[in-house]
């Protein structure tokens, strides 16, 4: 049983860190001709570099092309963007509320371009409000606060004489934090749009694959960001040193963000003018809310309500039995939708309780003896969680979404449970503020995970439930910090896959994780919970892992926005990836090579068993672990950017394989092919090819008239072959094709 759980433990965790259905990007009909307005994403996480600080980020205006000039993106005047904090649910509101409203100049309107000689159009400043009583007075807190420009490129940003002069377009950032006068740092600006799905795929009927595109990769947007002290946030003030434990439930936090504008627009012969009162036309707390599980003839109100004042409770139903849910149910349409096919919900959790739609779930249990002392007793929530014999969900899905997480039986960890799942369990979670809303909950003095440690997980809080079942020495049933328990729905990290959490949530596994396990377990008679079902279900992926780039190390830890102009070729500003360029059998010579980046930045590489940080890319795996054939078969090789250790990346290598095949032994490695800088704008193209070794490997360019340019073969290839093959001198689509005797593939590659 410890290697199955050791087994389950790799399948979530053993990912290398450096590897989201779009959180709210035009997510309802009114609001996706609003874009401005359009807030995009919501985060609220525990500073990794200070424990004493929050930070809270509100993304708006999606899909912002880099290149889009003229008239660049920026954050719209007459739009009151807020950011909400509720810290008590016994007041009627928010107990603080930061608005933030822009100006927009033009410097040199003599001239189309956004930057000429040190002056820039669109120049956009910004003033920032603070409210502490529900909005009925505010503190003005910065003036004049400076947003960054749009990157358009280096002539516009660097160059002295005809741009700005700045050093780098991260000096440009680096100055727009501002520090307000309660003691916030403030930064407002253009950024790398940090969620990442597979849009392509969620939104053709969860048609999810494995290996997704990245739908929102290379797109800015626009972020509010605060860095603010715990105090600040707290309700009586207090530092994270003065809570009781980490799950102390004094310390919790609901965060949401909106925009609003003036109810009337007039269009003059000389303008616009902006009249009456202010209405919310978009709001985001919890991410994917309105995006996948309100309907679409309801989104509109959900973003003109506040989630105060039983505004959600309407909403209930979509949470208690969620579309969603219908996909991964065989008696529905389960089977239609194979991209989900390794979720599939309780129906007989335990031999008895059944959580798909329109079924009782937990409901048989109401009022009875057991549940005394636990949230769903009716002295307690039972009247919340367990409110008919047809809304399942409501025991952990509605709670996740509208009150929080409390630490009450059930809702701990089934480790030291010992089969009743109404026990108690393991402490992990406690974000519990029933205001019954939709907001992000944060227990703000749960200890921030170091973005190195060796358990940090993009899995979020799912990640520190299977370390609490599985690893010690987390497995024990007392309160402890658990690696990834300040992770999502824990609040929420820019790493963490929330399109991969929830899904799994709807698939279940949240109710596995207390101990109502999956179908496949028989009580009595299986030997362990940790069975088929839930190992699939935790080896889900929705596509899409990670952010398109790095993240900063430092707050506001969003990434510069991605520059309009790249130059000659499109691979200058591709995120940095790291590659092994070459390994001999024979020697254990290995060398190590870098993918796009920065090129005025210097890598630097290490890997286990061969040696620790080094810039040198020649370096040889220890003969010992060579010759140690039942050892490992991949290295993780690890990059950064020297100085930058959150820059870092990995590439894992099957080391064995290149050298095995000789003797016969067959590879497992997935055949791919990499277009190294697709489009191309030089009469060539670079192809990198994994999964082949040992077979016969060839390559070729055909353009749309069948005509061959470029040719190559490879005898016997090796576990990674690149090879630069010729393009013709027109530009238009060219097809690469890649064979082997057992695989195939062919690439569409734009010459322009």
């Amino acid at each position: 049983m410890k290697k199955i759980l050791t087994l389950l433990l790799a399948v979530l965790l053993y990912l290398p860190i450096s590897q989201v259905m779009a959180s709210s990007h035009r997510e309802a009909p009114l609001i996706s001709t609003d874009p401005l307005a359009d807030n995009t994403d919501v985060y609220a996480f525990k500073s990794p570099t200070d424990a004493e600080k929050i930070v809270l980020i509100a993304n708006y205006i999606p899909f912002e092309d880099p290149a889009g000039g003229p008239n660049w993106y920026t954050f719209g005047e007459n739009i009151r963007y807020e950011i909400h904090v509720k810290n008590n649910a016994t007041t009627a509101g928010d107990d603080i509320t930061y608005r933030f409203t822009f100006k927009v100049v033009n410097e040199d309107p003599t001239t189309f371009f956004n930057i000429r000689l040190g002056k820039q159009n669109q120049k956009t400043t910004y003033t920032c409000e603070r409210s502490l009583n529900g909005g009925q007075t505010w503190t003005t807190i910065v003036t004049d606060g400076m947003v960054p420009p749009p990157n358009i490129g280096p002539r516009s940003i660097e160059n002295a004489t005809v741009g700005l002069g700045a050093t780098s377009y991260n000096e440009l950032a680096k100055k727009a934090i501002t520090t307000s006068s309660t003691g916030e740092r403030i930064f407002c600006g253009p950024i790398d749009d940090p969620f990442f799905v597979d849009l392509g795929g969620v939104f053709d009927l969860g048609n999810i694959r494995r290996k997704g595109r990245d739908g929102l990769a290379r797109f800015n947007v626009h972020t509010i960001a605060l860095e603010v002290p715990v105090s600040t946030l707290q309700k009586n003030k207090k530092n994270v040193a003065q809570a009781a434990n980490i799950l102390d439930p004094d310390f919790v936090i609901g965060v949401w963000a909106s925009s609003s504008r003036r109810k009337i627009k007039t269009l003059y012969a000389d303008g616009i003018g902006y009249d009456g009162g202010w209405v919310q036309v978009s709001r985001l707390g919890m991410p994917l809310t309105n995006e996948a599980v309100i309907p679409i003839g309801m989104k509109d109100k959900w973003n003109s309500l506040t989630p105060y004042g039983g505004n959600d409770l309407q909403f209930a139903p979509y949470f208690t039995n969620p579309e969603l849910a219908l996909y991964m149910d065989d008696s529905k349409f389960g089977g239609a939708v194979p991209g989900l096919s390794a979720l599939r919900i309780q129906s007989k959790s335990l031999g008895a309780f059944d959580f798909r739609n329109g079924k009782p779930g937990l409901f048989g249990l109401k009022g009875a003896s057991a549940l005394n002392g636990t949230a769903l007793a009716e002295s307690a929530f039972g009247s919340v969680l367990l409110p008919n014999n047809a809304s399942p969900r409501a025991v952990d899905l509605l709670p996740i979404f509208y009150t929080g997480v409390p630490n009450l039986r059930p809702y701990q960890l089934a480790t030291g449970k010992n089969g009743d799942p109404l026990a108690a369990g393991k402490p992990f979670i406690n974000n519990f503020l029933p205001t019954l809303g939709d907001m992000l909950r944060l227990n703000m003095a749960v200890p921030a995970t170091p973005r190195n440690h060796q358990y940090f997980s993009y899995s979020g809080l799912l990640g520190a439930a299977v370390l609490g079942l599985t690893q010690e020495p987390y497995n024990n049933p007392n309160l402890q910090f658990i690696p990834n328990m300040d992770g999502f729905p824990n609040g929420r990290r820019l790493e963490d896959d929330v399109t991969t959490i929830e899904l799994q949530a709807v698939g279940g596994v949240v109710l596995a994780a207390i101990g109502l396990w999956y179908d496949d377990y028989i009580p009595g008679t299986s030997p362990s919970p940790v069975t088929t079902m839930l190992g699939n279900v935790l080896a889900f992926e929705a596509g899409v892992l990670k952010n398109d780039t790095t993240f900063k190390s430092s707050f506001p830890f969003v990434q510069d926005p991605w520059r309009g102009f790249l130059g000659n070729s499109y691979e200058a500003n591709q995120p940095l990836a790291v590659t092994v360029v070459n390994y001999n059998c024979a020697n254990g010579n290995i060398v190590y090579g870098r993918i796009g980046g920065d090129p005025k930045k210097t890598v630097e590489y290490s890997a286990a068993g061969v040696n620790t940080w080094s810039t040198n890319v020649n370096q040889q795996v220890e003969a010992e672990l060579r010759r140690d054939v039942g050892s490992r078969r991949t290295l993780v090789v690890y990059g950064r950017y020297v100085g930058e250790p959150a820059s870092q990346v990995s590439y894992t290598f099957d080391f064995r394989t290149p050298c095995n095949q000789r003797l016969g032994i067959e590879s497992a490695e997935e055949f791919t092919v990499r277009v190294l800088g697709n489009p191309s704008t030089k009469n060539e193209v670079t192809v990198e090819v994994t999964g082949a070794a040992g077979q016969s490997l060839h390559l070729s360019v055909i353009n749309n008239q069948g005509q061959q340019f470029g040719e190559h073969t490879v005898p016997i290839a090796g576990s990674l072959e690149r090879r630069t093959l010729r393009l013709g001198q027109e530009t238009g689509v060219y097809f690469l094709q890649v064979k082997t005797p057992t695989d195939q593939q062919i690439i569409k590659v734009l010459r322009q």
